[in-house]
């Protein structure tokens, strides 16, 4: 046999769990060909990793990529971190399917303007991520808000039997179009005054399609714990596997709440299928709200659009600076978007250890000044948890990054380096691995990341994009089929 490419004497995880071992990995096409020791001179390219570890892609299982893959292609912000495959869609917000003509209601902002949300179909979306690839694959939610928008004059209120009725047909098309589920972020404006029974009703419609629901709680402060419930409920009435998003326990009062919230998500595992992620930092980012004020230690900018100057600085600063109080400042601010210190890191650290986590970045890349977590949230875990901290071992962080998460949403052929797989690979340092952006500097490159292949062709080298956009949408029935066939093939 012949390869396109060897990757010759890594340190081979697998992405289970395992221990590493000694090995070669050969790629012919887009597809791993071989894992074993492979003799010289079969190959095309050939690379000596000397050592290094040798993994799957990363899966980042929360993004607000959707409009990122179509306007900044080359991904890098996740590709420099050795994310391979994205989950969009998240926070009840997706591009599709939605026509918009004036100014989107936030948060649905946060990923786009009026004129971002043009796509009437959610197969047009995708599409559109055909006709113009990406550097890495993207399996993609529709949002609950997004359906709600495009189907209720308001928005302050329970859908009615006819705006239900609509919400479920365009669900139900888009997932027919590719999707793979719905979110939901009840958390919001647009979906706050959605009723458990609401969210229940189009679930229904992801759990007879095989997809998955993933939720952004309607509260993660006072009430997560009926927040969790509401979750629990809405999953197994419907039938669709559940993911909590971003699990935290946020404002100072319910810090040290993690220790009560992971054994009620342990007690609904063993009666449905449910995970969850998180990210591996104290602080959150979202949209400006005068109401995270008195709950956060520290509120830094990261976007306005009346006062762009804002950036970046804090929003204490700002309110003495005007003399006025902290209420009026935030609209004077608004629409702008926010990173709040409001989360404990013996919290940040107990949700972490917690065996099911799986890693989302949640990174927000259409701020001004994001939240670190957009440039640095992988190598944070691989480096500061897994290697300084000594949270978890490196093998373990490993998986909760590719197979956990290609279990769970469903990514066949992928999260495994395995014969057979999609040669999505990431090369990178154990000793030397480490985020490097900051608050201060949010939009720096991590360390230790060496090598970046999707589909088999090289996204990331040398500490840069090279410019290859291999990336694919992976459709919900494509994900379903190769499923089909690698259990064939088992």
């Amino acid at each position: 046999m012949r390869f396109d490419l060897v990757l010759r004497n890594g340190r081979v995880f697998d992405g289970s769990g395992a221990e590493a071992v000694s090995a070669d990995v050969g790629v012919v096409g887009e597809r791993i060909a071989a894992i074993d020791r492979i003799p010289a001179g079969l190959a095309e390219v050939e690379i000596d990793l000397r050592g290094q570890a040798l993994s799957p892609g990363f899966i980042d299982v929360h993004t607000h990529d959707d409009r990122a893959l179509l306007a900044a292609p080359d991904m890098a912000p996740k590709t420099s971190q050795g994310v391979t495959t994205v989950i969009t869609g998240n926070c009840g917000i997706s591009l599709a399917p939605l026509v918009l003509k004036g100014t989107p209601p936030p948060p649905l902002d946060l990923i786009g303007d009026g004129r971002s949300y043009r796509y009437a179909r959610f197969g047009g979306y995708l599409d559109a991520l055909d006709a113009a690839p990406a550097a890495v694959n993207a399996a993609c939610l529709v949002g609950h808000s997004t359906l709600r928008v495009g189907a209720m004059d308001a928005l302050d209120r329970p859908a009615g039997d006819a705006e239900l009725a609509a919400m479920r047909a365009r669900l139900k098309a888009a997932l027919d179009d590719g999707a793979i589920g719905m979110s939901s972020g009840t958390f919001y404006p647009p979906a706050a005054a959605a009723p458990t029974a609401e969210v229940t009703a189009l679930a229904e419609i992801v759990a007879e399609a095989g997809g998955i629901y993933t939720t952004h709680m309607r509260d993660e402060t006072d009430g997560v714990a009926d927040s969790l419930a509401e979750s629990f409920e809405i999953a197994e009435r419907s039938g669709a596997p559940l993911v909590i998003s971003h699990h935290k326990v946020a404002g100072r009062a319910n810090h040290g709440r993690s220790a009560e919230t992971l054994p009620l998500i342990a007690d609904a595992m063993k009666r449905h299928t449910v995970g969850l992620d998180a990210y591996p930092y104290v602080a959150a980012s979202s949209i400006l709200d005068a109401s995270r004020f008195d709950i956060s230690e520290r509120v830094v900018i990261a976007w306005s659009q009346p006062v762009p100057e804002a950036a970046g600085r804090d929003l204490a600063e700002i309110i003495a600076e005007w003399g006025v109080p902290a209420a009026r400042a935030v609209e004077r601010l608004k629409p702008a978007g926010a990173v709040y210190f409001l989360m404990s890191e013996d919290d940040v650290r107990r949700i972490l250890a917690f065996p099911h986590t799986m890693i989302g970045s949640d990174g927000l890349p259409h701020d001004r000044h994001p939240h670190p977590r957009l440039w640095g949230t992988f190598p944070r875990v691989l480096g500061h948890y897994a290697r300084d901290v000594g949270l978890f071992p490196l093998e373990e962080a490993i998986r909760r990054m590719t197979s956990l998460p290609a279990s769970h949403f469903g990514l066949s052929g992928r999260g495994r380096l395995a014969q057979g797989s999609f040669a999505d690979i990431v090369v990178f340092d154990p000793e030397t691995v480490i985020d490097r952006a900051t608050f201060e500097d949010p939009a720096v490159p991590a360390a230790g990341i060496d090598l970046v292949i999707v589909n088999g062709k090289t996204v990331w080298r040398d500490g840069a994009p090279t410019g290859a956009r291999p990336g694919r949408a992976l459709r919900r029935q494509d994900l379903i089929r190769q499923g089909e066939h690698d259990a064939r093939r088992a």
